[in-house]
């Protein structure tokens, strides 16, 4: 039986290594659920959620050189709705400023700069600062009209 990709197929977990675990297929072959494939939730030791010799209902993800990606997580069903991940949108924050709202102060409103007058300002204070560093090494190195002090 040949194993087609995105298939579901039950097999038997025949070996857990610590980044997932190799499942026997119908037809002698094997794949590999990888440890991100196992579970919902965060799967820290695949030994917590497989034993050898279970009976599990995979999903192909792959085939590529006779390696096979498996997938537990993939052939569960999910009722229509619920996401694939267990993690949920956070919360609305309580108390703060509603999102809604736009808070700029009408009188208070500033035209925005205008890009050639960020790139002169910019321009300006990156010389004055590149110029202060200048002086303040130079008196360091000790070489000659070196300031002392």
């Amino acid at each position: 039986m040949a194993i087609e990709v995105g298939s579901k197929v039950k097999g038997k977990v025949a070996g857990i290594t610590n980044f997932g675990a190799f499942v026997e297929l119908p037809g002698g072959s094997t794949g590999l659920v990888h440890i991100s494939e196992v579970a919902d939730s965060f799967v820290k030791d695949v030994n917590e959620h497989l034993k050898i010799g279970d009976e599990v209902e995979v999903k192909v993800l792959s085939e590529k050189e006779g390696k096979i990606a498996l997938s537990i997580k993939k052939a569960i069903d999910k009722p229509e709705g619920q996401t694939s991940s267990s993690y949920t949108k956070r919360p609305p924050r309580q108390g703060g400023r509603d999102n809604n709202k736009n808070f700029r102060s009408k009188g208070n409103f500033k035209a925005k700069e205008s890009f050639e007058d960020k790139m002169a300002k910019f321009l300006k204070t990156s010389e004055e600062n590149l110029y202060s560093l200048n002086r303040n090494t130079e008196s360091k190195r000790g070489g000659r009209g070196g300031r002392r002090g």
